[in-house]
C-alpha cells in the first residue's frame, strides 16, 4: 500500500512575493555625456549646448535612460539637468547613474505604490531567483515594506527558505 504524496507547500498559507513581477518592461540605455565634453574632460558651455541641439533625441523614445559621465571630468549639476530636459519629452524615465541605479529607482517606484494589504498577518516568502535584473536594493526595500504587515518573512524558495523576520 502506497502512501499518498501530499504537497504541504501548496496547502500552506505561504504567499510568494516575486519582485520579478514588478519589473518594468522596456529598453534600457546608458547615455554617457563624455562624448559632448572637450577632449572628454572639459565642459565648455557654448559647445556643449550646441552639440546637444544636434542630437536626435527621438532615438531615446520610450526608453529608460541612465545618464552618466565615464571620464574623471568635473561636471556641474546643470549639465545633467540640461540633458535630462532634452530627454524628458521622449523617455519613460531618466536617472543619473548606472543601470543598477536605474533599476533600483524603477523598483523603488513600484514598491512605493504596491498594496501590501493581502500580506497582513501572513507568512511571506520573497522569491530569490529571477531571470530579470532585480537589484539587491529592491530586496531590501521589499522586506522593509513587507515586515510592517506580515506575520513572517522568508527568502528563497519554499523548499529551502531562509527565515528573516517573525512578528512576536
Amino acid at each position: 500500500m502506497e502512501e499518498e504524496i501530499i504537497n504541504r507547500v501548496a496547502q500552506s498559507k505561504l504567499i510568494t512575493f516575486d519582485l520579478e513581477e514588478l519589473y518594468q518592461e522596456g529598453e534600457r540605455e546608458v547615455l554617457d555625456i563624455t562624448q559632448w565634453l572637450y577632449e572628454g574632460l572639459i565642459l565648455r558651455e557654448k559647445e556643449f549646448r550646441k552639440q546637444l541641439e544636434e542630437v536626435d533625441w527621438t532615438t531615446y523614445q520610450d526608453k529608460y535612460v541612465a545618464l552618466t559621465c565615464s571620464s574623471d571630468a568635473i561636471v556641474p549639476g546643470w549639465a545633467f539637468m540640461l540633458v535630462t530636459s532634452k530627454l524628458t519629452p521622449f523617455v519613460k524615465k531618466v536617472v543619473q547613474g548606472d543601470l543598477v541605479t536605474l533599476e533600483t529607482t524603477l523598483y523603488q517606484e513600484q514598491l512605493r505604490d504596491y498594496d501590501f494589504f493581502d500580506f497582513k498577518d501572513k507568512p511571506i516568502i520573497i522569491k530569490g531567483c529571477s531571470n530579470k535584473p532585480v537589484p539587491q536594493n529592491a530586496y531590501l526595500m521589499a522586506i522593509s515594506r513587507i515586515q510592517q504587515v506580515a506575520k513572517s518573512v522568508m527568502y528563497g524558495e519554499a523548499c529551502s527558505a531562509v527565515p528573516l523576520f517573525k512578528r512576536r
